[in-house]
């Protein structure tokens, strides 16, 4: 399953970079683009839209009365540059409310939220891809899983150490990393390291053996060796 969505904006630059962290999380679908409320009811009494990314303050139609003129609305993450509408955002059962600037972390935190609501706690990538991207530097880093040795956390960076590849660092929240990775696929086993779980070569209570490599498993993550012995 995709989430067919759809950015309402009158920000050029704000519907640029909503499109880019839509096109960087696998199961989302950009379905369209819209300056104002009353283009946005055209698209979703057009097609179908599983959610919609909303400003507020816009000329014609505001972003919450688009949201009540809709008898069904889809989801909704409100965008804005104010705070003040948060209440009624809210009010309106908003799966979020996001101030802009708004950045990749928080709107994978907004993305996370979704299954709760929609797909009865699948996680959100799940099966559906094999790869994330990942914002390094300048540009987008496409990671592939089964590249994926392990990942550090360092600071207010993430290192992801790869096979045969460069590894990429990042500037990101390790829980809000934690929370999109596939379940079936990457363990945490310390406050620092979460490690593929396809790429474990041995074990024991106190570490993770990944190749020649020792990762520590943490005092309060005894009880992921349990976890490893039933796969």
């Amino acid at each position: 399953m995709r989430y067919r969505c759809i950015i309402v904006d009158d920000e050029p630059n704000a519907i640029n970079i909503l499109s880019k962290y839509v096109a960087a999380v696998p199961i989302l679908e950009l379905c369209g683009t819209c300056t104002n409320g009353l283009q946005a009811l055209d698209v979703l009494f057009g097609k179908k839209i599983d959610l919609i990314f909303l400003d507020i303050e816009m000329p014609g139609l505001q972003g919450t009365m688009l949201v009540k003129s809709l008898q069904n609305p889809p989801a909704v993450i409100f965008t804005t540059a104010h705070n003040h509408f948060a209440a009624e955002a809210f009010d309106l059962d908003a799966l979020d409310y996001l101030i802009k600037p708004v950045s990749f972390e928080r709107f994978l935190k907004a993305i996370n939220k979704l299954p709760r609501n929609f797909s009865e706690g699948n996680e959100i990538v799940g099966l559906m891809s094999n790869y994330l991207y990942f914002r390094s530097g300048r540009k987008m880093v496409k990671v592939l899983f089964d590249n994926i040795l392990y990942i550090e956390c360092l600071k207010d960076y993430i290192i992801i150490h790869r096979n045969n590849a460069p590894e990429v660092r990042v500037k990101q929240a390790f829980n809000t990393l934690e929370a999109i990775l596939p379940r079936h696929l990457f363990l945490r086993i310390h406050r620092s390291f979460i490690v593929s779980k396809p790429k474990i070569t041995a074990f024991s209570r106190d570490f993770v053996e990944i190749g020649s490599l020792e990762i520590p498993i943490g005092r309060k993550y005894k009880e992921v060796t349990a976890a490893l012995e039933e796969d």
